[in-house]
């Protein structure tokens, strides 16, 4: 042991280059493990390039399928907006209105995509069907914008200024049958005159008007006495 101290002390400039050269040893084996890692990988890529390009290709498909279902989804809820809110048609009319081009337009674009769009998401994995449900659906979307611009535009310019005085109260009317914290009384005869106003101005939707009713289920048609006797 004492030898080996020795030899330290009379050589310790050796120390120098030759942690050097163990340096460059071990950097020289990293490097070699991380080649060798990489081309393992490579050798992996080669080996299963069509599973993986394959499995790409799937997982594309998918995210292509869930974006042009969730772009459906979204028009439809934009519309929805306005076919089920009372008040809101009355502010843009047009969005409504059958005798307006644009309105039927969407319409027939809606009733495309719907058409096109299969109970199972599966069957849209074929690229032909998935591109024409796509395409119908972008449909949708741009003719709706259109119509949506179009009655933010005009709103109720088309009516007359009796008329667009008519369809203030009317929303007002709306309003006050659509709140809760209102009496029985009041909700029923605000309801009631409300569609009193809009007679020969305009039709609300079959969707605005059931569910409005629906919201307000018990009241209309009915007394105090019918709360008395239940």
């Amino acid at each position: 042991m004492h030898g080996f101290w020795d030899f330290v002390g009379s050589y310790w400039w050796l120390i120098f280059p030759l942690s050097g050269i163990v340096g460059g040893w071990v950097k020289g084996a990293q490097k070699w493990d991380e080649r060798r890692r990489r081309d393992k990988i490579e050798l992996y890529r080669l080996k299963h390039a069509d599973k993986l390009a394959t499995a790409e290709a799937e997982e594309a498909l998918t995210s292509e399928i869930d974006r042009t279902i969730a772009d459906h989804e979204e028009t439809d809820r934009r519309w929805l907006e306005y076919e089920l809110d009372a008040v809101k048609t009355l502010e843009y009319p047009v969005i409504t209105d059958m005798r307006e081009q644009v309105t039927v337009d969407f319409h027939r674009a809606r009733r495309r995509a719907d058409g096109l769009r299969p109970e199972d998401r599966e069957e849209l994995r074929d690229r032909r069907r998935l591109d024409r449900y796509r395409d119908a659906v972008r449909e949708y979307q741009l003719t709706f914008d259109i119509a949506e611009r179009e009655a933010k535009r005009r709103r109720a310019s088309d009516f007359t200024p009796e008329e667009r005085r008519a369809l203030d109260r009317a929303k007002k009317l709306l309003a006050l049958a659509d709140d809760a914290g209102a009496s029985r009384a009041e909700r029923q005869s605000a309801y009631r005159r409300a569609t009193k106003e809009l007679e020969g101005i305009l039709v609300l939707p079959d969707a605005a008007t059931e569910a409005i009713e629906q919201r307000i289920a018990g009241v209309l048609g009915r007394s105090p006495d019918d709360d008395q006797r239940a």
